[in-house]
């Protein structure tokens, strides 16, 4: 549902990182944000209700192209991660171009991994996506940790579309810029009229 801004000649996309509580979106937006470069981005907002944060913010990637002659910029948006928040989440989905799902890999963290992933299909299906449809791809974050699941695991229970994946440590970078470039590219290919 990307947006088109005649006057600057720029294609707005935005993206949304979903997940369960504390698994890691924030981080990743938080790095991005950090990464980017002042110029080519808008000020980093946080919406923090009592015990959730909700970060956005907009920038300029100087590498993903033009699409018949327009600049793409990209919103990137972290979603509350507890179920309590779910009407926030359903308001900062809409009109998204694509999804990172940030799982966390612990083995405690499981259920709440599926009951996250099953709350976004429903979500989409409520807003008119199709999941299969959408870019998404799923991030493994926290790799680094001692008792994390194995990624058989984890895309047995997270995986049934087939999405591409990335494994990430989000509190040093690691997979952060690689899920990004994914999953803008993914919705690149989309607005082209490619599938996801």
């Amino acid at each position: 549902m990307s947006f088109v801004n005649n006057e600057t000649k720029e294609l707005h996309c935005k993206i949304v990182y979903y997940g369960p509580s504390l698994g890691g979106k924030t981080t990743n937006v938080q790095w991005i944000y950090q990464k980017t470069a002042e110029d080519n981005k808008s000020r980093l907002t946080a919406l923090n209700p009592e015990t959730e944060r909700t970060l956005f913010f907009d920038f300029l990637p100087l590498n993903v192209g033009e699409i018949r002659g327009y600049k793409t910029r990209f919103h990137i948006y972290s979603v509350p991660g507890q179920v309590v928040y779910d009407a926030s989440r359903k308001l900062i989905m809409k009109g998204l171009d694509g999804v990172v799902f940030v799982a966390d890999s612990q083995k405690e963290r499981m259920e709440e991994n599926i009951e996250s992933f099953r709350n976004l299909e429903l979500n989409l299906q409520q807003q008119g996506f199709d999941i299969r449809q959408i870019p998404l791809l799923i991030q493994y974050n926290k790799r680094d940790l001692d008792n994390v699941s194995s990624l058989e695991d984890l895309r047995r229970a997270l995986n049934k579309y087939n999405s591409p994946e990335v494994e990430a440590v989000a509190s040093s970078g690691a997979g952060v810029f690689e899920s990004l470039k994914i999953i803008s590219k993914n919705i690149i290919t989309v607005l082209k009229g490619g599938e996801a």
